[in-house]
């Protein structure tokens, strides 16, 4: 038996959580032979610590053979200590009339704060990946406070935009969804994301060979993917909650999976276009557990480059908002 390792989830009896957490137990993400300690964090406030335990009491009942413990904690110093993996998955939701920029700082403080601390009290090991939106900057605000933990470290979820992507591609060429492969999302996961698809391909073929509708590849599909989360709070009047929690299961699942080939918000250090600064979605190939570089080889038409032009522009607007908090 492996020994286990400790998983801190922000958020953990959230929306995202409540779909999250037994994925993780099952082994859905670690793998099948990886045992875990679940290390759940919650806002300190009665209501959502009773519903942590609620959530706990159904994890035990699940009685999986991987979960070797649960923390539950609103003492994020307790909730992330010596943990292996700090999924950041909780943060403020946008209020009615809130601008994005208060949103961003309000989000900052919370980030700030949870970046020192698991700065201090992780595992040397220590991975992050960060869900709660807006993820691009919440993750650089977090990377911004570590000094022990490097910014390679810190990563941000942009794989339910590819999920996305890869599925409306085959709808769209009417094929099985593994028949396309190398769809990357570039940029902030937002609207202004921009999903690769001349980088696709579909059954071996370039996806451009396979669906010539160009204006769809530039129009609907763009749009299909950037406002995806929009399109399902106005179905089921509430946000991506288990596509989400599914989507970071993929995400670290890749990153622990060598020789993975997929979508991750990394800092950027100036590739593809982007400010060095921000953290921007790339295609990147795992190397060993945990660890990944970006790939640097795809060549950027017209079209791409504009896009790519937009998203990053979002993203130093963003990073400016939040440049106070952070001290740069």
């Amino acid at each position: 038996m492996k020994t286990p390792i400790r998983v801190a989830v922000t958020g953990a009896a959230g929306q995202i959580g409540y779909s999250l957490l037994f994925r993780i137990a099952s082994g859905a993400m670690f793998g099948p032979d990886q045992p875990v300690i679940l290390q759940l964090i919650e806002a300190p406030i009665e209501k959502a610590m009773k519903a942590l335990e609620g959530v706990a009491m159904e994890l035990d009942d699940c009685a999986f053979p991987l979960l070797k413990g649960i923390v539950m904690t609103d003492d994020a110093k307790v909730g992330f200590k010596d943990a292996n993996w700090c999924l950041l998955v909780g943060a403020k939701p946008r209020g009615p009339g809130m601008e994005r920029a208060d949103l961003l700082k309000d989000n900052g403080q919370i980030f700030i704060g949870q970046g020192q601390i698991i700065d201090a009290v992780a595992a040397a090991d220590a991975r992050i990946a960060v869900v709660g939106n807006p993820a691009n900057t919440n993750c650089m605000i977090a990377a911004s406070q570590a000094k022990r933990l490097p910014a390679e470290r810190f990563t941000a979820m942009v794989r339910l935009d590819q999920n996305r992507a890869q599925t409306q591609l085959a709808k769209k060429a009417g094929v099985d969804l593994t028949a396309v492969q190398n769809i990357f999302i570039y940029g902030n996961h937002s609207p202004t994301m921009f999903p690769a698809f001349a980088h696709a391909t579909i059954s071996g073929k370039p996806a451009t060979s396979v669906i010539t509708d160009t204006a769809w590849l530039q129009g609907p599909f763009c749009e299909t993917v950037g406002k995806r989360g929009a399109a399902i709070i106005a179905a089921r009047g509430a946000s991506s909650a288990a596509s989400a929690a599914n989507a970071l299961v993929d995400h670290v699942r890749s990153l622990v999976t060598p020789g993975a080939i997929h979508s991750v918000a990394v800092k950027s250090n100036g590739l593809y276009g982007f400010d060095a600064n921000v953290w921007a979605g790339m295609p990147v190939r795992t190397t060993t557990p945990g660890s990944y570089e970006v790939i640097t080889g795809y060549a950027m038409d017209d079209f791409a480059k504009s896009k790519i032009a937009a998203t990053n522009k979002e993203l130093t607007e963003e990073r400016a908002f939040v440049a106070e908090l952070i001290g740069k």
